[in-house]
């Protein structure tokens, strides 16, 4: 037991160095991905990592560094920290808590597929991986696991917070609630429970906007404006249907697995009953599809609207990330 907590802080307190070399060699008016004390910051990363719920957070606290560390200019810097980052993540992957520990496939299907993907992708286009998931799919494990593997960037929702609060943005107006699973977009359908003196507040300051559809548009802006310079992956927001109308070139994804699958796979994350984790999914499939339908006008997880739709449970985390790496390399060499 006490070997374990010691590697959690090993690792923990590499994690917290590693986010301040980074720092020096960019020199970036962003700053440093932890900016509290030392010590409360690993103690903090060491909680993320011994609880299994909260493995999103620490694979975006991960995210960020290497986002910011794929930017350092000076080969050899960049070269030795990402190698840092790599070991780290590694060390992270035998952790009995890690994300993407609980798998998703299942091997009597996995045994039925073979894969055959192509997908045009201009060369002077920047490679844009925009994907969709349900619940419990393990479409966000696939999605880091993709980025990591094709060494471009990753964002979820927790990372726009982050990279649009820096960005002097108010923080409270770059939330994904689809993704987030909060309850702002419930409001939106159901009603708030804000005054109104709060509500002509938010007009005033969204120039007659509500407060839901001016965050999605500060974040549809910044993922125009990322598309023009870098290569990412992007989890949710609507950015396939954003991108597509802003004529950008991107490779549209949407991740599933049967209901039960999804089901276990809750139970086991989270540590729920069944009858909870039935209720979280049909809660956040419902709270997703609402939003996606809302701002775009079209279905959400309808096959028609994305260029790739696959089961993770036939293949699990890693066999999904080899489909779309094969697919990209296909595309690459035709």
């Amino acid at each position: 037991m006490q070997e374990n907590k010691n590697k959690y802080y090993d690792i923990a307190e590499r994690i917290y160095d590693l986010d301040g070399e980074v720092y020096e060699c960019v020199g970036s008016s962003l700053g440093r991905t932890f900016t509290g004390d030392k010590r409360a910051c690993v103690d903090n990363l060491v909680m993320l990592m011994r609880t299994k719920p909260q493995g999103h957070l620490l694979r975006s606290e991960l995210a960020l560094i290497s986002n910011m560390a794929r930017t350092i200019r000076k080969d050899e810097d960049r070269s030795r920290l990402m190698k840092k980052y790599d070991e780290i993540l590694k060390e992270i992957a035998e952790l009995p808590a890690s994300f993407g520990k609980v798998e998703i496939l299942d091997e009597n299907r996995a045994k039925l597929n073979t894969a055959n993907l192509r997908q045009k992708f201009s060369k002077d286009d920047h490679l844009i991986i925009c994907i969709g998931r349900t619940q419990g799919s393990a479409g966000n494990d696939i999605g880091f696991a993709l980025a990591d593997a094709l060494r471009i960037n990753y964002y979820d929702a927790e990372i726009f917070n982050e990279v649009l609060r820096r960005l002097d943005a108010e923080k409270d107006s770059v939330t994904d609630v689809a993704d987030l699973g909060t309850d702002l977009i419930e409001n939106k359908y159901q009603g708030s429970g804000r005054t109104i003196k709060e509500r002509l507040k938010d007009f005033d300051r969204y120039h007659g906007l509500t407060r839901e559809d001016a965050i999605f548009f500060n974040q549809s802006d910044l993922i125009c404006k990322m598309a023009k310079e870098e290569d990412f992956i992007v989890m949710g927001r609507c950015a396939d249907v954003i991108l597509a109308n802003n004529h950008i070139p991107h490779i549209s994804i949407f991740i599933t697995a049967p209901f039960e699958q999804r089901v276990h796979r809750i139970m086991e994350v989270n540590d729920l009953d069944q009858k909870k984790a039935v209720r979280l999914l049909k809660k956040l499939d419902r709270q997703h599809a609402r939003y996606y339908n809302y701002y775009t006008g079209q279905k959400w997880g309808d096959a028609m609207n994305y260029d790739i739709c696959f089961n993770s449970a036939s293949y699990g985390i890693e066999e999904s990330v080899d489909i779309i790496e094969r697919m990209l390399n296909q595309n690459t060499n035709s």
